[in-house]
This record gives structure tokens, sequence and C-alpha cells, in this order.
């Protein structure tokens, strides 16, 4: 049996067992990335599709995917390689690339307009040895490292992965305990002091999905913005927020998607706080 020590969770883990996640086991009294080069999505994305709208505008970047995740979000826009049962049949079949692989792909995307790599699709904190292997092969091409993550992860994960990341964007769900814990099985604490952290080293933008009913009030969003106001990335501006559209899916098919409108209120009220706020799906 070894404990975790990725996510709040913390799983003590049987050996050659799954943790929470699905993504991570236990080996000889320690847990390591079961999911370590096993990728289930490629791609060449727009770096706005992240989405990212003040790193590198206009660029491309390869982007790269594997299964597992330590939330349980009942929209989940990823759901086959995230908690469902199809993740588990991937975990049998995915592709399998070393670190140096994956970076020589993305060196040869330069010429596609390629920037580096991002860990996106799943959740890639809970394979951060991957994460953290490659985007250190990256780098040392000059190629950039981006992380669209939950940031649902201990500190000593992100202080493996900060030297290493020029970017992220960090899905902040939401501003109430009750919508992480009860909704989403997560922990808002952990993603504050994540994102608290994260600014300190990279540039960091962040996404709010507006689901009715749940994380819709404008006075969430005034306390959402005002805590996100008193951040600044590296370059002093404060830290971008895309407050995007819901759309029903996977076990949340019960409720119509976003009214548009809400999503423009919501942002205005975003902007009396914040310097950069998009809107997304509308």
């Amino acid at each position: 049996m070894a404990r975790c020590h990725v996510c709040f969770r913390h799983c003590e883990i049987k050996e050659g067992a799954l943790g929470f996640c699905g993504g991570r086991t236990a080996k000889n009294g320690g847990t390591e990335a079961y999911n370590y080069g096993r990728v289930t999505s490629l791609a060449l994305d727009p770096i706005e599709k992240k989405p990212l709208a003040r790193f590198f505008p206009g660029s491309r970047i390869l982007s790269v995917g594997s299964f597992g995740c330590n939330l349980r979000c009942p929209f989940c826009q990823n759901d086959e390689i995230s908690w469902s049962g199809e993740a588990k049949k991937l975990a049998r079949t995915a592709e399998t690339l070393t670190p140096r692989e994956l970076t020589e792909l993305a060196v040869r995307a330069k010429a596609r307009g390629n920037i580096g790599i991002a860990f996106t699709y799943n959740e890639p904190l809970i394979g951060y040895e991957f994460v953290r292997d490659t985007a250190r092969l990256a780098k040392a091409e000059g190629l950039k490292n981006v992380m669209v993550t939950n940031g649902t992860a201990e500190l000593s994960v992100l202080e493996e992965l900060a030297p290493l990341t020029d970017a992220m964007n960090v899905d902040l769900k939401g501003f109430t305990d009750r919508y992480y814990k009860n909704v989403l099985g997560g922990d808002r604490g952990q993603v504050l002091s994540f994102i608290e952290e994260a600014v300190k080293h990279c540039h960091v933008e962040l996404t709010t999905l507006i689901v009715p009913g749940e994380n819709d009030t404008e006075d969430e969003m005034r306390e959402l913005s005002a805590w996100a106001g008193r951040l600044r990335n590296p370059d002093g501006e404060s830290v971008p927020l895309h407050i995007t559209r819901f759309f029903p899916r996977f076990h949340m098919t019960d409720r119509p998607p976003t009214d548009v409108e809400m999503i423009y209120r919501l942002a205005r009220i975003a902007r009396e706080n914040l310097d950069f706020v998009y809107t997304g799906n509308c």
C-alpha cells in the first residue's frame, strides 16, 4: 500500500492498483504515473484553443493528452479519456511515446508554426512525471511548455514543473466550496493555492465554465473576479479570465445551454476587477 502525494485525495493505493484518477498506480512502495507516455490525443492546435489569449497569439502548439482525471465534472467534454469506462479501455490501447519522441515531433512541427508542447485534454498533473521529463527536453530545444489543468495538485508537484513551464490555463470552475465538493468532487482551496503560486512563475490565464443553476450568479462572479484581480502575472499584467458557455452533455443533460446574454453580463461584471476578460462558446 502506498500513499499518493499528487492531490488532496492522497489515495492509498494497493500495489499494482490504480488511484481515484485512473492515471496513477502503486509500485515498489511508491506511486508513479501509470499513464506515463500513453497518448490518446495529439493535435497541432491554435494557441487560442487552450484557451490562451495573451501568450503568443496567432501561433500553434502541439497538444497532447493521456487519460485519467482527479475530478468528476458531470459535464466533462473529454469524458472518453477522463473517467468513463472507455478511458479504462484506452489505458490498455493508448499509443506510447517517450519524452524524446514527443519532443522530436514538436521540433518537426516548427515548420507548421508550432511553438512548443501543450499538455492538455485530460488532466496532465496526475501524470506530472511525463510532463516534467518531456518539458525538460522541450525547453532545451527552445520550445514553449504549456499546461491546461484543473489546478488540483499539491504545491510540491508545481514546484517540479514551474521552472519548465511557460504558460498555463487553469480551470477555476467556480468560487464556492459547495460546487467544488458536491458537484465536481474537488477542493477549491487547493486550486486557489495552486493558482496563487503559479502566477509567480509563468503566464497564467483562467477559465470558468458557467453552468446554469450552479455557478452563474452575479455575486459569485464578483467574488471570483475580485480574487483574481489581486493576482499578477510575472510581466505585471492582471490574469486574464475566459468566461465560457455551458452546453449540456455527458451526465448533465438536464439543463439548457447557458444563455448568451448571461455570459456577456457576467463578463461585464468581471471587467469591474480585471483588465482582460474574454467570452467563449457564444
